[in-house]
């Protein structure tokens, strides 16, 4: 999904003060941020801690691949350095229930999954990845929340994403929603319409900006991110349903024993009612889950 700087030097002023007021400030890629004292009131269950593969608890701590800039899901605070958001607090409580802390680094979404099962880099990537056949050939996946797509635009559009074809749209780069654009763009072609000029930025926050901007017609996101963007920024509505729900989840090394206690963990903060209270406090509960499931048919 993020991270660079916007790509166009004529972006509106009304742009760049979105990604201000988003507190998207931009970040060196592989920043760490580490939160030492990262959800401190979340007891720690000391089965599971025993259950934490050695070389990740050795010093302590899970060092995490992150993309900051995807609010409310994760991004920068206003020191610029701190990541935030409920997938941020969600598994800082992960990480306490394990008697662990963490650190954030933020890095190109792209560059995450092969930072955790190539390079080792990262012990976990947990950056809003929706589970999918692609995903689960190389990595183990644990899952923990529900998001769908949805579309946005400017107050007083009539654009929908079945009125798309001849539109330019903005997407991030190498999300799910790239492949539904494209495959819009195909439907188009294929019908003798015109095509979709489909505009992929590195950072949502660059995608929504260019909405604000009117450089696109409309953009697509997951869900939270969509909607949080229409909170958030000036003029813009939320465009047609929620569509193709999937679950997230978090990476880790393909059949790696972490992937359970990981997912063990979600479930006994879904138990102790740290789960409901972190969603609900962000305003994303309608998202929570169940059952969390490591490695699910996706």
């Amino acid at each position: 999904m993020r991270s660079h700087t916007i790509r166009s030097r004529a972006v509106a002023t009304g742009a760049v003060a979105l990604v201000a007021a988003l507190g998207l400030t931009a970040c060196g890629d592989d920043e760490p941020a580490t939160k030492p004292d990262a959800a401190p009131s979340t007891a720690v269950d000391q089965a599971l801690a025993d259950a934490v593969p050695a070389d990740i608890k050795a010093d302590g701590k899970i060092v995490i691949g992150v993309d900051s800039t995807y609010p409310p899901n994760e991004f920068l605070d206003e020191d610029g350095k701190t990541v935030t958001g409920w997938d941020v607090a969600l598994f800082d409580a992960v990480a306490a229930k394990l008697g662990l802390k963490t650190e954030w680094v933020t890095s190109k979404f792209a560059d995450i999954i092969p930072g955790v099962v190539t390079s080792g880099k990262y012990e976990v990537g947990v950056s809003s990845f929706t589970i999918n056949p692609e995903r689960l050939a190389e990595s183990s996946m644990v899952s923990y929340f529900n998001a769908g797509t949805q579309w946005f635009a400017k107050e007083g559009a009539t654009i929908t994403p079945e009125t798309a074809c001849g539109k330019k749209i903005a997407v991030q780069a190498a999300t799910v929603q790239v492949e539904d654009i494209e495959a819009r763009n195909k439907a188009c072609k294929d019908a003798g319409q015109p095509e979709i000029t489909i505009d992929q930025y590195q950072g949502q926050d660059q995608a929504t900006a260019a909405v604000v901007s009117g450089k696109n017609d409309a953009g697509l996101a997951d869900s939270p991110i969509a909607a949080y963007a229409v909170a958030k920024a000036p003029g813009l509505q939320l465009v047609g349903d929620i569509y193709d729900a999937a679950p997230y989840g978090y990476v880790v090394k393909k059949d790696s024993p972490f992937a359970q206690v990981l997912g063990d963990a979600v479930k006994a903060l879904i138990a102790d009612g740290t789960y409901t209270k972190v969603l609900t406090e962000w305003g994303v509960q309608g998202g929570g889950i169940t059952d969390p499931q490591v490695d699910p048919a996706s």
